[in-house]
């Protein structure tokens, strides 16, 4: 198997203990952002600074055209983002249309480009209530897919797939990482709102393990 791995690193904080969590594991990092229009354009600035303080090879690719045909997300559409907790109903209308099944297979064709053997993808178990596309049954889907797809196969691996962002932090700050430069807002804006899912979500991680978050908020 080749030491090879495609990060899909979107600059939140999930994603970046991922990364480490891959270098940790003494992979060869290939770091993949897209930029599908989404309105937090703050994180793929956090991928690049991250990248190249880590010396980790890193493209950043533009899709958002491809919001021509996925409409009606407030992340990428003229709908405004929702406040409350990370698992309300309200914050379904953050879904992109198929989103990761069309970052998963764009990972995995610069996969074999590359030839790495898998595509470290950040899901975990609070995505699981309101994103279809970062359930165990949707990885384990596409895991099979991707086995097949192409003459090379490729694994989908989701370190953090059944646990929570709790979990995650706790497992960067054993890694003595520091999460100064991540962000996971979903609001663009200059600091963090601190009232949308996805920032009540990372606020309850900081909380759960006794410690500060570093990023600035609004509120």
């Amino acid at each position: 198997m080749s030491n090879k791995v495609v990060v899909i690193f979107s600059g939140g904080m999930d994603s970046f203990t991922v990364l480490n969590r891959a270098l940790k594991d003494g992979k060869e990092v290939y770091a993949l952002t897209f930029d599908y229009g989404q309105k937090h354009v703050k994180e793929i600035a956090c991928a690049s600074k991250v990248c190249t303080q880590l010396g980790v090879a890193h493209k950043v690719i533009d899709i958002s055209a491809i919001n021509q045909l996925l409409a009606g997300s407030s992340l990428t559409d003229d709908i405004e983002i929702p406040e409350g907790h990370y698992e309300a109903e309200s914050m379904k209308s953050t879904v992109v249309p198929n989103r990761n099944m069309i970052l998963l297979s764009l990972a995995v064709g610069y996969a074999v480009s590359v030839n790495a053997s898998q595509v470290y993808y950040g899901a975990h178990s609070g995505d699981h209530a309101i994103y279809p596309d970062c359930r165990p049954e949707f990885v384990m889907k596409m895991n099979d897919v991707c086995k097949i797809a192409n003459y090379e196969a490729v694994e989908i691996f989701s370190p953090y797939l059944s646990v929570t962002k709790t979990d995650i932090l706790t497992d960067g700050l054993e890694m003595g990482l520091r999460y100064d430069d991540t962000w996971t807002c979903y609001n663009g804006r200059e600091k963090a709102c601190g009232k949308c899912g996805a920032c009540q979500e990372r606020l309850e991680a900081f909380a759960d393990n006794n410690t500060t978050d570093p990023l600035a908020y609004e509120a």
